[in-house]
């Protein structure tokens, strides 16, 4: 029962404040690409999406957090992870609910659920190494932390597809800012950090390249499917 009276000892009530702090600032990237992904479901799919998806990413990650020493090791992991964000963040955008059912811009609920997990594993990776800091080797504190999130990045989700819906606008802004991320792990990849940060216009072209990369190809991809004729038959 010591793990037990540990649980209301100051130390581990301030790291876990520590974690759920950390959750809900990274927790915006999570509730724009969860709100993404389940945009093109029916209503009545999309709460079922967000909830499932929260869920699935949420053991995702707390796997992650258990091998983040292992993880720590893979050089190019971040490197990686970011071009595989700027492939989803573009997909997202990009697919209108005329793709693959399994693609980013699924329309089933399996396919929403996929891409949510994925992308919040790749995009996890910050997330995990801040936690995991916080947390000093508990899993516990991981798990209770990731627990008392995830209502909030669910009400998020919720908050951004009525926005979405209302002002298609916010579609942009959200590939967008996954495009920020993904140029955020790309130049935080310790093989490049070090060439990045003595070379600070570089860096600012980097981030230029792949936001206006995602957001201009996601436009002139949209605009392509807005002028192809309708198949015969429709």
């Amino acid at each position: 029962m010591e793990w037990f009276t540990d649980l209301f000892t100051m130390q581990f009530l301030t790291a876990l404040a520590s974690i759920v702090v950390i959750d809900l600032v990274l927790a915006g990237d999570n509730a724009i690409v969860i709100a993404l992904a389940a945009r093109n479901l029916p209503p009545h799919l999309q709460k079922k999406a967000i909830v499932w998806g929260t869920v699935g990413a949420v053991v995702v990650r707390s796997a992650m957090t258990i091998g983040v020493v292992w993880l720590l090791k893979i050089p190019g992991l971040m490197l990686v992870g970011g071009l595989a964000l700027v492939w989803i963040a573009y997909k997202l955008l990009a697919e209108d609910g005329d793709g693959d059912e399994h693609g980013a811009g699924a329309t089933t609920l399996f396919g929403a659920m996929k891409t949510i997990i994925i992308a919040d594993a790749v995009m996890g990776v910050d997330n995990v190494l801040a936690v995991a800091g916080a947390a000093h080797g508990s899993f516990l504190l991981v798990v209770l932390g990731l627990l008392i999130s995830i209502p909030i990045v669910v009400w998020g989700s919720g908050l951004v597809l009525k926005l979405m819906a209302r002002f298609p606008a916010v579609i942009y802004a959200g590939a967008g800012v996954l495009a920020f991320t993904a140029a955020k792990m790309v130049s935080g990849e310790p093989l490049a950090k070090a060439f990045f940060e003595a070379n600070p216009v570089a860096l600012w072209g980097l981030y230029a390249l792949i936001i206006g990369g995602v957001l201009g190809g996601g436009y002139l991809a949209k605009k392509r499917q807005a002028q192809a004729p309708e198949p015969a038959g429709n």
